[in-house]
């Protein structure tokens, strides 16, 4: 499935390009609906189906199918928010192809009327939503409503042509709109169907081909991708055969003094995605504690007990040139004063190397955000912040970051605002670059929201970045291997098991 995700802006102008070029209106809103029909017929066998279509392009595209499924000899029947002679265009075209074979159709009627929604569905087996397609970006509203919620109610498997009408195609918000067995897209997927809540009402996705040409896409701006290996894979650090551990990078974990799982699993994750060496740095009174659990990863103890001699101690270990990449953040706060933390945090910022930011890193600056934006605007080297939804709202509190709006939105302002990258994660992890660029994953399972998870995620981050890889191709990558290791365990996962499931996923992403 092609990465690209279109706004419904640029979907009509790769439908007007397409059209302009010489293909009719009519005959893209036909390949849409034998495409739906042809989805229909493979996933159930003939049965009774009820078309709800809309008055725009989007309810013409079920005029098409009915006539579709009609003419492979399944009983259905169409009921339409408008009168066909009261639709425009190629709706109107679709429509009168469709009575011409069977000139019988119900009106979709208000709920004044008792029993109004009922009688459309009587006996439907199967509904098809035709209704509204992506560009709709308000509530759905009156019979529309009545007739879904009837629906839902009975129980009936929906298929939706495009997407579930009452979903807002660039936001994935939905108002009114009910979960679907199937939908039904075309060229492009849209936000809406990999953004939450939208993806869960979508059901099975299916992108259809109904001949628009990829050179559509050229000058349409795409910003935003369906987070797979394509985008990234070619940015993805290969191993040389004559080179050695420092030619793949030196990650360093600050390690805090108590809570200490969380630097630990950090610094595994970085070693399995390839860092070919990984140091935890941290106060000499854990020392021991992290030694006894790390093998492959060095320990490096600093003297002292406050944060101002541990961030002398840091600030030594960072003039070693061979320091490829830093997180810091995970577990850091256990033991540690808030002020000393920030003083960590800056010293890490100010070495000059590519830096996660996580967790206790971020929660630090939320009385003064503009103290950290800033010094990541003084420095050199990138910076990838990784917040889920809490840490993000304490974060991130500037009207220029709407904390209602879309999530999609939110990551892009969070990314500008503060010079980062921003992964924020969640089931629909988005990451944004500050020059507006997003990929939202999907290729995670749900038993991924565990502690620690997110520990092991920063690390794999550190680890690619260590190796050279650019940061927001590295923070997409991550997020992708983190959800295929978690795919391979199932259910009963726990953070510690992560690390050890890399390598399986690696072979996976590059199979011998």
């Amino acid at each position: 499935m092609t990465a690209e995700l279109l706004t419904v802006a640029q979907m009509s102008r790769a439908d007007a390009t397409t059209i302009a070029a010489g293909t009719p209106g009519i005959t893209l809103m036909q390949a849409a609906g034998r495409a739906v029909a042809l989805a229909i017929t493979q996933r159930w066998s003939p049965r009774a189906v009820t078309v709800l279509c809309g008055p725009g392009n989007n309810g013409g595209d079920g005029w098409v199918l009915a006539q579709g499924l009609r003419q492979a000899g399944w009983p259905v029947r169409v009921a339409s928010l408008c009168a066909p002679e009261a639709l425009h265009g190629d709706a109107a075209l679709a429509a009168q192809a469709c009575l011409q074979d069977d000139p019988l159709w119900l009106p979709l009627r208000s709920g004044e009327q008792a029993g109004a929604c009922a009688e459309v569905l009587e006996g439907a087996e199967l509904v098809v939503d035709a209704l509204f397609g992506a560009g709709l970006s308000r509530a759905l509203e009156g019979v529309a409503r009545e007739v879904l919620a009837e629906v839902q109610a009975r129980g009936l498997p929906v298929v939706a042509v495009d997407v579930p009408s009452g979903v807002w195609g660039d936001s994935g918000a939905a108002d009114g709109a009910i979960a679907c067995a199937l939908t039904v897209t075309f060229f492009r997927l849209k936000p809406a169907h990999v953004l939450m809540p939208a993806r869960a009402l979508c059901g099975e996705v299916v992108l259809a081909d109904i001949g628009i040409p990829d050179a559509v896409l050229q000058g349409q701006g795409v910003q935003a991708w369906d987070n797979q290996p394509a985008l990234w894979r070619s940015l993805w650090p290969e191993v040389d055969a004559a080179g050695h551990k420092y030619h793949r990078g030196h990650a360093l974990v600050w390690g805090g003094p108590s809570m200490t799982g969380a630097a630990r699993l950090a610094a595994l994750a970085s070693a399995r995605a390839g860092a070919g060496l990984t140091t935890v740095c941290v106060p000499q009174s854990a020392w021991g504690v992290y030694a006894a659990a790390l093998m492959c990863v060095m320990v490096h103890p600093v003297a002292g007990e406050g944060a101002t001699q541990w961030q002398a101690g840091l600030e030594t270990l960072l003039e070693d040139h061979r320091l490829s990449a830093v997180l810091i953040g995970p577990g850091a706060l256990g033991g540690t004063q808030p002020t000393g933390l920030k003083g960590l945090v800056l010293t890490v910022l100010a070495s000059g190397r590519p830096v996660v930011l996580d967790a206790d890193a971020l929660t630090v600056f939320a009385d003064d955000p503009a103290l950290l934006f800033a010094a990541i605007a003084g420095h050199s080297r990138p910076v990838v912040m990784t917040p889920h939804e809490g840490e993000f709202a304490r974060l991130f509190r500037e009207a220029a970051v709407s904390l209602t709006g879309d999530k999609l939105s939110r990551a892009r302002a969070a990314a500008r605002l503060s010079g980062a990258v921003v992964l924020l994660k969640g089931a629909d992890t988005v990451v944004a670059a500050p020059d507006g660029r997003a990929a939202i994953n999907r290729h995670a399972p749900p038993w991924l929201a565990t502690a620690g998870a997110g520990d092991v995620l920063a690390g794999l981050i550190l680890g690619l970045l260590a190796q050279g890889m650019p940061a927001w191709q590295a923070a997409c990558a991550a997020v992708w291997l983190h959800g295929e290791a978690a795919l391979a365990s199932g259910p009963g996962l726990i953070a510690d098991d992560l690390p050890g499931l890399i390598p399986q996923a690696l072979r996976r992403l590059n199979p011998a």
